[in-house]
């Protein structure tokens, strides 16, 4: 028998720790090497304290959204209800497609990363044990995804806190052996190499270099808006959405910043790149008493971590991409039968629509050659930064109406502070990071190409929206 509507089963420790590790991903684990190798030790700090200050304000906005009207399709929904239906249903396939081709990019780097255990395996008998496992996770119900997110992000957020807690106890030590100013050699580059494009100076490769990085740390930081999409599934969602907001700045603080600053401290610019974790790279230099230098077998617990990280991102993304899917169903946009859900109350439809888009993504690794892979994860970076500001567009549409009706802001289950500075942060700060992106020709495809795509949305929208019965829904 199926259920009618999407079941409530996501508990408060779940949502918090999805806000707790949603993020951490490969963006942190692996990017973070590309770039302090391209904007330097302090570019790339000020990257994530610019790009946390974003994402930040866009949590804030979509707190008190979705408090209000807790939805699984959120940001399709918000946009929808409050910008207006063309634009819903752009956000909607954005964020849709943003996810599945995380995943595809997800599949592959596990399977990469198995070969440092089992060379002699093709990558795609790993490619098929990761989708086994993300289907297991998703296709019966929403307590089985919840849960297994819950202990795959336990692990990273497990790992980085012990990364903190050694790279702390390594500063000390570094500081005890050869003074403060040792900590800060890195952030400044006084020997440069010519032929590396290197120049002497705090930014070594320009400040454009530093722009570009906020795109990079935009794809760090995606996933944190899918606390949002889970608020649609939580028990009591004005109790829990408060609490995941206060959890994300405090991940944002605490495990991004202090991690970019141990990496920096022991990780010269000239040795960073994308081609090893620099949280491998680290751990190998690490100053600790008694030990000597390096932690024995970081390599190999860090493969590890990295490969849950995944996994935890690939589960995340098949379940906000089928709930995207669903959204659009719902409401009358999609296919009646992806509204559909199983007796457990998933909707189960929606999601092999999902996982089987996220399969195509395997062609680019056999097929497409690297910079075509790149264009696609900046695809992704362009992508959130459109559900974003609408996001921000959204809520302060909300706000003006809510206000406007006669309502008292004390009746909001949550109330985003700072308006309208926060939605002039989030969408001025997202726009900083595309213009930023843009200056990098070798990123400018992605826009073109989501762009192209947000067109097409558009256009698919004005030639269906009569096809499913979809009816406007107006503001409050």
């Amino acid at each position: 028998m199926e259920q009618e509507h999407l079941s409530r089963d996501i508990k408060l420790r779940q949502v918090l720790m999805i806000a707790l590790g949603g993020t951490i991903g490969t963006g942190l684990f692996v990017g973070t090497g590309g770039n302090i190798a391209n904007a330097g030790p302090l570019g790339t700090l000020l990257a994530y304290i610019v790009g946390g200050v974003i994402v930040y304000s866009i949590i804030l906005s979509l707190g008190e959204l979705a408090s209000v009207y807790p939805s699984t399709g959120s940001f399709g929904d918000y946009a929808t209800r409050f910008i207006g239906p063309a634009t819903g249903y752009m956000v909607f396939w954005m964020y849709w497609v943003g996810w599945i081709v995380t995943v595809a990019v997800e599949y592959i780097a596990v399977g990469l990363l198995m070969q440092r255990w089992f060379p002699q395996v093709p990558v795609y008998y790993f490619v098929m044990a990761c989708i086994i496992i993300i289907f297991a996770l998703n296709a019966f119900s929403v307590k089985i995804f919840a849960e297994g997110e819950f202990f795959l992000a336990l692990v990273k957020v497990l790992a980085v806190f012990i990364f903190i807690v050694l790279g702390m106890i390594g500063i000390i030590y570094q500081i005890y052996l050869h003074g403060i100013g040792s900590v800060f050699a890195n952030f400044y580059m006084s020997n440069p190499n010519p032929t590396q494009g290197l120049e002497v100076g705090f930014f070594p490769k320009g400040t454009y270099a530093v722009f570009g990085a906020i795109l990079a740390v935009i794809f760090a930081y995606t996933g944190t808006e899918i606390v949002g999409v889970a608020a649609g599934e939580a028990k009591d969602p004005s109790v829990v959405m408060p609490k995941a907001i206060k959890a994300t700045l405090w991940r944002i603080v605490f495990f991004f910043l202090s991690s970019v600053i141990i990496i920096s401290v022991f990780l010269p610019m000239t040795d960073s790149s994308i081609a090893q974790s620099p949280f491998v790279s680290t751990l190998e230099r690490i100053p600790l008493p008694f030990l000597g230098t390096g932690i024995p077998y970081a390599a190999d617990i860090m493969n590890f971590v990295i490969i849950t990280a995944i996994l935890s991102t690939a589960n995340s993304g098949v379940y906000a991409s089928s709930r995207m899917i669903y959204g659009l169903a719902q409401k009358k946009m999609f296919f009646p039968i992806f509204a559909k859900l199983n007796k457990q109350g998933t909707p189960v439809y929606a999601m092999y629509l999902s996982m089987g888009f996220t399969l195509l993504g395997m062609l680019t690794q056999k097929f497409a050659p690297e910079k075509i892979i790149e264009a696609l994860i900046n695809i992704i970076s362009f992508s959130v930064i459109i559900v974003w500001i609408s996001v921000s567009v959204a809520q302060y549409n909300f706000r003006k109406q809510f206000v406007a009706s006669g309502k008292s802001l004390n009746d909001l289950p949550y109330r985003a502070p700072f308006l309208p500075l926060i939605q002039l942060v989030g969408i001025s700060g997202s726009i900083i990071g595309v213009i930023g992106a843009y200056m990098d020709p070798e990123q400018r495809i992605g826009a073109y190409l989501t762009i192209g795509y947000g067109i097409l949305c558009y256009v698919g929208y004005y030639l269906t929206k009569d096809a499913w019965g979809y009816q406007h829904e107006h503001g409050l």
